[in-house]
């Protein structure tokens, strides 16, 4: 395999992962270096890229409000009311759109996409799609402009 598929692959896996682990820490409201050490003793062997997992585990974590602020005005209830997996899916793709410019915005949908119809509700994905499609539109402007012209 090559390097380029083994980052995608475990960056994938990553991505999983935070979901996992922020949907615990939205239950349970666990410390983070807990659900950090807990989730790298488990899956160390699991060809995850644990230094995106951090990266955005904590990322997201630390930054909830201005995820929050940056997707609220697309939503169509109050955030309080949106599915919790599919509001943590939400904080990660919008974090990815906001601080992971080397990752296009098309892979930040699709792999959001992806998760959402892992974890999430029957139709959380459309939800997902619509919001972050949204978020992309206004954070990734030039990107979305470059690949239409």
């Amino acid at each position: 395999m090559t390097g380029d598929k083994q980052s995608i692959k475990g960056k994938r896996r990553a991505r999983k992962l935070v979901v996992q682990a922020l949907y615990q820490r939205h239950i349970s409201g666990d410390d983070l270096a807990a659900i950090e050490a807990q989730f790298r003793a488990i899956h160390v062997s699991d060809n995850v890229d644990l230094d995106y997992f951090c990266r955005v585990f904590y990322g997201v974590s630390n930054d909830l409000a201005r995820l929050d602020q940056a997707f609220e005005p697309f939503l169509d209830r109050k955030i309080e009311s949106i599915n919790p997996i599919e509001l943590t899916i939400l904080r990660l793709g919008t974090f990815e759109l906001l601080d992971t410019l080397e990752i296009p915005y098309r892979v930040v949908l699709d792999e959001a996409v992806t998760l959402a119809k892992t974890f999430g509700a029957q139709d959380g994905h459309r939800y997902v799609n619509g919001v972050l499609n949204q978020v992309a539109k206004q954070v990734r402007a030039v990107e979305i402009d470059a690949k239409l012209s």
